[in-house]
């Protein structure tokens, strides 16, 4: 026997009933529920990256569970339920692929003659911003509309950054080239520099953010995802000082014992075993 959405939905609901649910997610609310969906949104992209794929279903399955439970606090208030979510996201996709389905329905395929590579990506692309921002400006029509528009003020910090610099810069309002971010990092920095020679601690922070964001649009310059390239980073650190901790504990070193300059010879050597292993 396998398991439909229905079943999924008939669960919440019971899990949320007031007299046969569970105590812990009766409790739950909009707000309550926000940290877990980033949490498995997380694990999700950790289980891509680690391709452990045999994990996915499972870390798939608990960022559905999000899903449907806003669903159910949707339901309970009147206000949407799931069918509903399907059916928004369903139009919406639609709507925003007219170079498959030309008529704005399931029914309508693109042209027989037309191959997906005949479908050039920059018109996709171009076709795709059009479309979403007819959607931001409708959403505005009671206030002065901004490319800003629903950039979530929830994602994380670093990748935010890349979104507001990415809209921003759609519209002109970008460097030339990465010549022009790297002078800007180089601008930055001097002003962290200087934030830091004053002994301005809360302008030195301040200063360090605007470093950060310009180190973001170098990553968005050069096509990278910043968030993923600092993902890669973390576990290259971890990586890294895994064997640090290795190495020193073959010698019966502590690590709180060891000194800079002992630990820095293992981090060298690690760094150097692994261009020994990179084809």
């Amino acid at each position: 026997m396998r398991y439909s959405v229905d079943d999924l939905l008939m669960l919440m609901a019971v899990l949320r009933d007031a007299e046969q649910g569970c105590p812990w997610d009766i409790k739950q609310d909009w707000d309550s529920i926000v940290p877990h969906t980033l949490e498995e949104a997380y694990e999700v992209a950790d289980a891509i990256e680690r391709r452990a794929f045999d994990e996915l279903p499972s870390e798939l399955g608990d960022l559905l569970f999000q899903v449907v439970y806003y669903a159910q606090f949707g339901a309970e208030e009147q206000r949407f339920d799931f069918h509903d979510i399907v059916d928004t996201l369903t139009a919406k996709m639609l709507r925003r692929h007219p170079h498959v389905f030309p008529d704005g329905t399931l029914a309508s395929r693109r042209p027989p003659g037309m191959s997906a590579e005949d479908v050039q990506t920059q018109q996709v692309n171009s076709r795709w911003e059009a479309l979403k921002a007819n959607e931001r400006a409708e959403r505005a029509q009671q206030s002065t509309p901004s490319v800003l528009d629903d950039v979530p003020r929830t994602l994380p910090a670093l990748s935010r950054a890349a979104k507001l610099s990415k809209r921003a810069a759609r519209v002109g309002f970008d460097w030339p080239d990465a010549r022009g971010v790297l002078d800007k990092i180089r601008e930055e920095l001097d002003e962290v520099e200087e934030a830091l020679a004053e002994g301005n601690q809360q302008h030195a922070q301040e200063e360090v953010g605007d470093l950060l964001f310009a180190v973001t649009n170098l990553a968005r310059t050069l096509g990278a995802d910043p968030e993923q390239c600092l993902r890669t980073t973390n576990t290259k650190f971890e990586r890294r000082f895994r064997y640090v901790e290795r190495e020193l504990a073959a010698d019966a070193r502590p690590l709180t014992d060891a000194s800079l300059d002992e630990m820095e010879t293992h981090w060298q050597a690690a760094k150097a075993q692994e261009k020994t292993l990179t084809p």
